[in-house]
């Protein structure tokens, strides 16, 4: 998981009710209830009753702002991934500054915004095997990211920074995936995993012993 660039302008509007502004009291109500009971228990065992309840609504209430809880979920997600890509601003644009302070401060912001709300990434992952919509929107948004640092290895690859070697976007797709796993293994505790206090370094050792072989990339 690392940076894209995304266009500005409204927020997403995936699996809402057309024409409901984001703003809404009752709707961030709804996401506020699903965010919190996520952290309690599995996503499964929410209803919409739950949600309908700890938003203060009626059930009848809740199906104007949303057809269904996994359309809540759905936008929770969108969130958290709008919220990743306005962290990792233009990062991968001050690559040659310094090399390992700026990739290390983009493993760093987007393990604050995943581990923000790690209750939605854990509950992503849990349904993404049945749930066509969360797994379309997640490998379309990895798919971006992956061309993200496919295009900054490159970058670092002409200024002589980093060696040829493996084609950029194949290791872009490892490197992005090796993220997803390790963060998914530490915020949920399965099986092996490295310890939160560790993961951004670790990972920022892999990252750079890859596409640098060295954990210290020259400066431009």
């Amino acid at each position: 998981m690392t940076t894209a660039r995304t266009p500005t302008g409204s927020p997403p509007t995936r699996g809402r009710r057309p024409g409901r502004s984001t703003g809404d009291d009752r709707e961030l109500a709804i996401l506020g209830t699903a965010e919190r009971l996520l952290a309690e228990r599995a996503f499964g065992e929410i209803s919409i009753d739950d949600l309908a309840r700890g938003a203060g609504i009626s059930r009848p209430t809740f199906y104007f702002y949303f057809r269904s809880k996994d359309a809540v979920l759905l936008t929770l997600l969108d969130r958290v991934i709008e919220e990743a890509d306005a962290a990792a601003g233009d990062v991968l644009d001050r690559l040659a500054e310094d090399p390992r302070a700026r990739w290390r401060e983009l493993i760093g912001r987007f393990h604050a915004t995943f581990g923000g709300h790690r209750a939605v990434v854990l509950a992503c992952a849990e349904v993404r095997g049945t749930n066509a919509e969360v797994r379309q929107l997640w490998a379309a948004v990895l798919d971006r990211w992956v061309h993200a640092v496919e295009t900054a290895i490159e970058g670092e690859r002409r200024r002589g920074a980093a060696p040829d070697g493996l084609p950029a976007r194949d290791l872009a797709i490892a490197l992005n995936s090796m993220n997803e796993r390790v963060w998914y293994a530490t915020f949920a505790g399965d099986g092996p995993a490295v310890a939160e206090r560790d993961v951004v370094d670790v990972l920022l050792d892999v990252w750079l012993t890859a596409i640098y072989r060295t954990t210290t990339p020259p400066p431009a």
